[in-house]
């Protein structure tokens, strides 16, 4: 078959191999579909992710007239807080139903395999995501949430009202990706052989993966608390992204070599 006649997804699938050190596992029509609607989950829930940021920095900047009463400015942030958790449940629920969408094309490329290998040992957290990833994914939610209560506690209202923003934000992220992780760790081995094996498992660490970098929650101070100006506090939040970010970086190129 010429180049010109192979499927754009076959060629994808053979790319995916070739960079993983599989090239001479042969792609199938069902590794293609699966790495196909992957691809396209990725980029829906980053859309989705967006969305969700955007509507966050517009709640933290709408504002009633400067004649507005207490009481109405308290109504106002009220309904807004209100629609903010109508929004996080809406990413959530658009998270979940991306997560099915992947599990039916798993489930249709399993059905079309004329017999199913078992794995032989029941994939785990620890071999998936592994611990230096796993500690930094909590570690990167705790302090998140610390720095915010600590926001809340201490200073004034208007910046009060943005750390509550990212307290609820931080909720939502946390469940969208407590579940995604799920869903990731529970899906059904999808493989005949031993050469499918290792590429479903391949293929379940580069999901956990992808799920387990927080850019959100690095995100979410740019658009709620740093609107509040730059303070000592801003500067803690600051100095925790870069920190974090740091973080990654150094696991990820500690992990590198260990990830097949």
């Amino acid at each position: 078959m010429s180049a010109e006649t192979v499927p754009t997804g076959i060629r994808i699938a053979r790319l995916w191999l070739a960079g993983r050190g599989l090239a001479e596992v042969p792609p199938t029509p069902g590794l293609a579909a699966r790495l196909t609607v992957r691809r396209r989950a990725r980029v829906a829930a980053a859309v989705a992710l967006a969305v969700f940021l955007v509507a966050v920095a517009l709640v933290n900047v709408a504002q009633l007239p400067s004649d507005a009463t207490d009481d109405e400015l308290g109504a106002g942030r009220l309904v807004a807080l209100l629609g903010l958790v109508a929004l996080v449940l809406a990413l959530v629920l658009t998270l979940s139903l991306l997560d099915r969408w992947v599990w039916r094309v798993d489930q249709r490329a399993a059905a079309a395999l004329a017999r199913r290998a078992a794995h032989p040992v029941r994939p785990d957290w620890r071999s998936v995501l592994g611990r230096a990833r796993a500690a930094f994914l909590v570690t990167t939610f705790a302090a998140a949430t610390v720095l915010a209560i600590a926001n809340l506690v201490v200073r004034d209202s208007t910046a009060r009202y943005a750390a509550i923003i990212q307290v609820v934000g931080l909720c939502g992220l946390a469940v969208g990706t407590a579940l995604q992780l799920r869903h990731v760790l529970t899906r059904p081995v999808v493989a005949d052989d031993e050469n499918s094996l290792t590429v479903d498992h391949l293929m379940r660490v580069e999901d956990a993966r992808e799920v387990a970098v927080p850019t959100a929650v690095w995100s979410l101070p740019v658009v709620s608390v740093f609107a509040t100006g730059l303070d000592s506090w801003n500067y803690a939040w600051l100095a925790f992204i870069v920190l974090s970010v740091v973080a990654l970086v150094a696991i990820t190129v500690a992990t590198a070599r260990g990830a097949r």
